[in-house]
């Protein structure tokens, strides 16, 4: 229970006429999570307009209503307390409700295009290995002591984050690596996380559908450096064109990585092969169970990371030297009883996924083909669709496009989208197969000596979406089965 002058400390109410007097016994942005004594927090989304949910919540026990739109107050019902921007404010109202407990961590934000995932479970992976007690919110999943919850969002809402730090606080976590979205950033989902680290990786075409445009999208990644504090720390990409512009409003001090300028934290690739990375990471030699130019910027960033934590760099390049990418992410699936070699890989950009084909065409034997299988959400941005037809066509010998998560669209109009990335005697040359485990089958069944199958695009989920449904559906399970 809270007092209502503490929850509301900071924020400015609108209506002269509001109560501070009394306390809440929880808050909540979802009307069917409200119990009696609750504040209910609405606010226009994306989607739905929270504003209508305000009568449910009422009836459920609510007894003060934050909102910014006053048509929806009404006498006598429930204390109201009206703001300009209830997103804003539900983020201060869940900070100050669970006593600001990311002040009591070391917090680590990572973010970019690409490179998110796998840096932040490196770090956890690195920090746990150090015996430090450490927690991961990523988009695969929530991570800490021995709880392990699967990720709803990339990073979570307000409310559903200061609950989380509360908790990881109480079970003696010390260090939080967490994944910080654009969304989350434009949003104010982070507005009061108290960083002391934060990680740019790249910043590429996505999420326009969202933005509108890649300068607006640039901006919102900006915002959790700009938001840092004096004491705080910030390590950028500094060979990425927009690693710089994520320093330039920040008061924290700055670091850099690089493979090809001059930076803080620098890496020379020696060995690039299937088996793995060899570098030179400042002037000191370490094989990763990572392969790719990408995933040398990626160890960098775990590398820069550890060191700026205070961590002994020898120590931080032993362990290193044992990680795993994520789950996901160059995801390799092998079976004596075959013998080609399958990739899952969630690359779901144009960038990421000409990345991803490029290191797989350094790596490959001589004679070997790539075979892509690979599709485009629905519901998302439909710019990005042409480009990945073309990235994977320009990039493979041979192109399956099919089913990605459709959701409330026409599977076969996504790829139709896909297909005008492509010239006609191209589009004579690829393979159609709406049914994602048919395309799976398919590759299979081409694949030779030494080939390599690229499954993209949904890398550790576990469903595919269709028409508001969740199926089971995983990628790696059906090629691990395929295969055996």
């Amino acid at each position: 229970m809270k007092s209502l002058n503490d929850i509301l400390h900071s924020i400015v109410i609108r209506n002269q006429d509001a109560s501070y007097d009394g306390s809440i016994h929880g808050i909540a942005i979802d009307s069917r999570k409200v119990k009696p004594g609750y504040m209910f927090i609405a606010y226009k989304g994306v989607h739905q307009d929270g504003h209508q949910y305000i009568g449910n919540a009422i009836k459920a026990g609510c007894k003060h209503v934050l909102l910014e739109d006053e048509s929806y107050i009404e006498k006598g019902s429930a204390k109201y307390f009206l703001v300009d921007d209830a997103r804003v404010a539900a983020s201060k109202i869940a900070a100050n409700y669970y006593d600001h407990p990311s002040q009591k961590l070391k917090v680590i934000g990572v973010t970019g295009t690409n490179g998110k995932t796998t840096v932040a479970s490196l770090i956890y992976e690195l920090l746990s290995q150090m015996k430090v007690s450490a927690g991961l919110i990523s988009t695969i999943d929530i991570k800490y002591n021995q709880n392990v919850v699967d990720a709803v969002l990339t990073t979570p809402d307000s409310l559903s984050l200061q609950e989380l730090f509360f908790d990881m606080v109480d079970a003696g976590v010390t260090h939080v690596v967490m994944e910080v979205s654009s969304h989350a950033l434009d949003q104010g989902r982070v507005a009061d996380v108290d960083y002391d680290l934060a990680v740019f990786s790249n910043i590429t075409h996505d999420h326009l559908d969202y933005h509108g445009t890649f300068s607006e999208y640039i901006k919102a990644k900006q915002k959790l450096f700009d938001n840092l504090k004096s004491d705080a720390a910030c390590l950028t990409n500094i060979d990425d064109k927009n690693g710089v512009v994520m320093l330039q409003g920040s008061k924290a001090d700055k670091y850099t990585y690089a493979l090809k300028r001059p930076a803080k934290f620098k890496a020379k690739i020696i060995g690039n092969e299937i088996s793995g990375l060899h570098l030179d990471i400042d002037g000191r030699e370490v094989y990763l169970r990572m392969i790719g130019r990408f995933n040398a910027y990626n160890a960098l960033a775990v590398y820069g990371s550890a060191v700026i934590l205070g961590f002994e760099s020898d120590e931080v390049l032993r362990i290193m030297s044992n990680l795993k990418s994520a789950e996901g992410r160059m995801d390799f699936v092998q079976s004596d009883e075959v013998n080609y070699t399958a990739i899952v890989d969630y690359a779901h950009t144009p960038d990421a996924l000409e990345k991803v084909l490029k290191t797989l065409s350094d790596v490959r034997k001589n004679e070997a083909k790539i075979i892509t299988i690979v599709g485009a959400g629905g519901n998302r941005d439909k710019t990005k669709r042409p480009e990945m037809a073309k990235v994977a066509y320009n990039n493979c010998d041979t192109l399956i496009l099919t089913s990605d998560n459709p959701r409330d669209e026409d599977p076969e109009m996504i790829i139709e989208d896909m297909m005008q990335g492509l010239d006609k005697e191209a589009q004579k040359k690829v393979m159609k197969l709406t049914d994602r485990k048919e395309a799976i089958k398919m590759a299979t069944m081409l694949a030779k000596q030494d080939d390599i199958i690229l499954i993209a695009g949904k890398g550790h989920e576990k469903y595919q979406e269709i028409k508001g449904q969740k199926y089971p559906f995983d990628d790696k399970e059906i090629i691990s089965a395929l295969m055996h």
